[in-house]
């Protein structure tokens, strides 16, 4: 008989087990737990017609529905779950730990696995790591204007052993207008939390775990409101570089990108901008003058993270002056400041 997991203990033997999603295509591509692998019991139409069988003439007649359509593929359901068992073993489990994921656990038993279904399904696994979000963790914020390496530094900071979680890196977004320019398409929002806390669960939270000040949205995503508050009372180093250095480092970094692009991203902010420096912003576009394009970006962007910061208690702002856009020694400056304070 299956064996019934609650969220943690099914997480934690999914590290060395295959997960099984037994859900439609349509809900596994919505958001799954990462790592795991669909074997839908119905299609997306087949699981609607069911729907309607329920619906319209109540549960015995939509069982024997469901029994018509999966009689055929019990056979190659087996054959696929045998490809992808660990020493005869799967984790098995659909969106609220229902029949779908208890028939097809008895049906991957009968033919000689060994199964454990989630409790709760993938609901209570939704419930789960959001909770987890809002367990106190010892959050580092690194702040400071766009422009400012901020990414290099933490990334740098990563590789001396510190934890990072790179929301951005996650959200395939810079957090700005020009933000998606030559990142990969972004996940749904449901898919985009179900990466971030595969990470966030593998920290030690005892230690520091540095993180990105971010607003709430990086375009489609937004980050999880536990994790956000945590992160606005957070200790904020505050990096503060010249304007000169971070309009070279926007020039590296989106200069000769397609222009459409550019452009398409500064009538984003039109409305913040006004008219002037809206023309000036893509007359220096076309003209590639990349320069003039950061310069009059930044008048605004630090304008809002001013705004952003004015939220802040004072007392956790730490500013760090930068000379020198030189990420890797800004990061062990900043390690520098973090274990002597």
């Amino acid at each position: 008989m299956p064996i019934q997991l609650l969220a943690e203990e099914f997480l934690k033997q999914s590290q060395f087990l295959p997960v099984i999603d037994v859900r439609t295509p349509a809900e596994w591509e919505q958001g799954h737990i990462p790592g795991s692998v669909n074997i839908p019991i119905f299609s997306n139409d087949e699981r609607a017609k069911v729907g309607t069988r329920y619906k319209n003439s109540g549960k015995e007649f939509a069982v024997e529905l469901g029994l018509e359509v999966v009689g055929p593929k019990m056979l190659d359901f087996v054959r696929q779950a045998k490809k992808v068992a660990k020493d005869k073993k799967v984790l098995v489990h659909c969106w609220r730990g229902g029949m779908r994921s208890a028939s097809m656990a008895w049906l991957f038993e009968t033919a000689g696995l060994e199964a454990s279904t989630l409790i709760e399904g993938y609901k209570g696994y939704r419930k789960y790591i959001r909770e987890q979000f809002g367990k106190p963790a010892n959050l580092i914020v690194l702040g400071g204007h766009t422009g400012s390496g901020k990414t290099d530094i933490l990334k740098a900071i990563e590789k001396t052993g510190e934890q990072f979680l790179d929301i951005e890196g996650i959200a395939h977004h810079k957090g700005s207008a020009f933000g998606t320019i030559g990142q990969l398409p972004q996940l749904t929002n449901e898919h985009f939390e179900n990466i971030l806390a595969e990470i966030w669960l593998k920290f030690d939270r005892s230690n520091r775990i540095w993180i990105e000040d971010e607003s709430r949205s990086l375009g489609i995503n937004w980050v999880p409101e536990p994790l956000f508050k945590q992160m606005r009372v957070a200790k904020l180093l505050r990096v503060v570089v010249p304007k000169n250095l971070r309009i070279k480092r926007l020039v590296r970094e989106y200069a000769f990108i397609d222009k459409e692009m550019l452009m398409d991203s500064v009538h984003k902010i039109e409305r913040k901008l006004g008219g002037l420096k809206t023309k000036q912003s893509l007359d220096a576009i076309q003209q590639e003058n990349y320069a003039v394009v950061a310069d009059i970006t930044l008048d605004y962007y630090d304008k809002g993270y001013a705004f952003g910061n004015s939220k802040r208690d004072p007392n956790s702002i730490i500013d760090i002056i930068i000379e020198k856009d030189e990420p890797e020694k800004t990061a062990l400056l900043l390690l520098d400041k973090v274990k002597t304070a």
